[in-house]
């Protein structure tokens, strides 16, 4: 694993303005010294200040020779700029002012703000891996609040710093071993560094995730991935964990039959955040509930060979609620909060279940079992249940990577979002427009619900070929007992989906920014009401 970014914030006066003094001939100061450009090399007034005018002079010169005009996304790489105390100048383009923006739309109120987590990821990825670099935040009429800003900009260049590689053990002759130190320069350091703290926890959530779904399955089996659940404890999370005899005392059935042709034994974590109580110490807490299967062979009917590597990614959901606790206990946030996931390993040992077995759930509904590799509907069958009826939470939001139909539908741009609450609903598809983490409700109905009714059980576990993933969600909702409820359907976006700017990495950590959003805008630190 990568080591983490130092970031720090520091004030402006501390960059050495252009002329500084020089030891031996070589300028003392950075590595690189970031700065950021509008449309036709527009400049900050601090950032003209620092580089003088024979500063400006150098950037237009060299912005000539490349063609380079301040576009949004854009950079031009400036080495041993003379009279600047840095061995590198890297001046990004954000492109027109929202100011400009604004003035040149027919509609003033379309105008986006500035990404700014996107920014700093993309700066990171130019910065590369230089010993250390400053950046100073003075971009060009901007109109945000510049400690928010620089918050949000350090946030995406932490995400975008995270790396998989634990298991390496060489490294290449130009990669460096060394962290990469930051240092941010703001008007206004303090409040820059009480903004971050917060964005801080919430981007740690997103790297456990991502550690967690890039873990190979013979690290990362049910029993390890409850042991690193539990160390959520260090934060003040109540963490409870049943055991294969727990489940089957009280008749976990469905889970059980996942996991039983496996020599792993499965788990169930339970993660309770108790944030806040309300002022009668009885509002109803939220719920988030993950599948987590650390291996997906299909079982009997098992998969093809090619791609079933992937499959230790099978867990992206619960990897995502391990990391939103972390993020919400980190940064105390006030909610009374649940993440439950349930962990089994799919495998066609001796014990397994068969095609047309039938299952006794933890509701008491039976299921007859038409492929195993149907099997994360079964995993959340039971958790579901079991959160619904010992907790009575206001609502619950589950993920998994469940269906390979909801890629066909959607590609690996947005995830399925299913749920059986408009206002739940609505609010997650907000979330996730503010967060980028994007959702698209599919349907949910009757007719579709027949396609699961069994001759033999009381349903049966898949619906046919035809609208898979709804036929999946359907089963789903069979075990919310009328919760307000969504499921999130993530196969496409929790694990190999393409890379950006601010994540580079296999496992995506996707669900984490987007949830704790959800929580931060409609739940936290209020009397818990869905509808208010």
């Amino acid at each position: 694993m990568s080591h983490a970014a130092k970031i720090e914030f520091v004030p402006l006066t501390a960059v050495p303005a252009a002329g500084a003094a020089k030891a031996n001939g070589k300028a003392k100061g950075v590595a690189t010294l970031v700065i950021f450009a509008g449309e036709d090399l527009n400049l900050g007034k601090l950032t003209g200040a620092l580089l003088g005018s024979d500063g400006e002079a150098l950037v237009k010169k060299a912005a000539g020779a490349a063609k380079f005009k301040g576009k949004n996304a854009s950079a031009l790489d400036i080495l041993a700029p003379a009279g600047l105390a840095a061995d590198r100048l890297l001046v990004i383009g954000v492109g027109a002012s929202e100011d400009v923006k604004k003035a040149k739309g027919k509609d003033a109120t379309k105008a986006k703000p500035r990404d700014f987590l996107g920014l700093g990821g993309y700066v990171l990825g130019k910065i590369g891996d230089a010993p250390n670099a400053t950046i100073v935040f003075d971009l060009p009429h901007n109109s945000q609040d510049a400690a928010v800003a620089a918050a949000e900009f350090a946030e995406g260049a932490t995400l975008r710093n995270y790396k998989f590689d634990l298991y390496k053990t060489k490294k290449k002759d130009d990669e460096s071993t060394e962290p990469v130190a930051l240092a941010i320069a703001v008007e206004d350091p303090a409040a820059a560094k009480r903004e971050a703290k917060g964005r801080t926890a919430v981007a740690e959530g997103v790297i456990i995730a991502r550690s967690l779904v890039n873990e190979p399955a013979n690290i990362l089996y049910p029993e390890e991935f409850a042991k690193r659940a539990k160390e959520l404890e260090k934060l003040g999370v109540e963490v409870d964990i049943l055991d294969k005899a727990a489940m089957t005392k009280i008749g976990m059935g469905a889970l059980l039959g996942v996991g039983q042709g496996s020599g792993r034994e499965s788990r169930v974590v339970i993660m309770r955040w108790r944030g806040d109580k309300g002022k009668d110490g009885k509002s109803k807490p939220i719920a988030f509930v993950g599948k987590g299967v650390t291996f997906d062979t299909g079982g009997i009917s098992i998969k093809g060979a090619a791609g079933m590597e992937d499959m230790k990614g099978d867990m992206a959901g619960a990897a995502c609620v391990v990391g939103l606790m972390h993020a919400l206990a980190s940064r105390k946030a006030k909610v009374d909060a649940i993440g439950a996931i349930g962990i089994v390993e799919n495998m066609p040992g001796p014990d397994a279940q068969r095609p047309g077995d039938i299952v006794k759930s933890l509701s008491g509904q039976t299921i007859e079992v038409i492929n195993t590799d149907a099997e994360g509907r079964l995993v959340l069958a039971d958790v579901l249940w079991y959160v619904q009826d010992k907790y009575k939470p206001l609502f619950m939001v589950d993920l998994a990577t469940l269906t390979g139909a909801v890629m066909v539908a959607l590609g690996n741009e947005y995830a399925g979002l299913f749920s059986n609450d408009d206002t739940l609903s609505e609010r997650l598809t907000e979330a996730g427009k503010e967060t980028g983490e994007k959702l698209w409700r599919l349907p949910l109905g009757p007719s579709y619900d027949k396609l699961i009714d069994s001759k033999f059980a009381d349903m049966k576990n898949t619906g046919g070929r035809h609208g898979g993933s709804i036929t999946a969600a359907q089963f789903i909702q069979r075990f919310v007992n009328g919760t307000p409820w969504a499921h999130l359907d993530i196969a496409g976006t929790g694990m190999n989906a393409p890379a950006n700017d601010i994540n580079q990495s296999w496992g995506s950590g996707f669900g984490v920014r987007l949830l704790e959003r959800l929580v931060s805008d409609y739940y936290e630190g209020r009397a818990h009401s869905q509808k208010d």
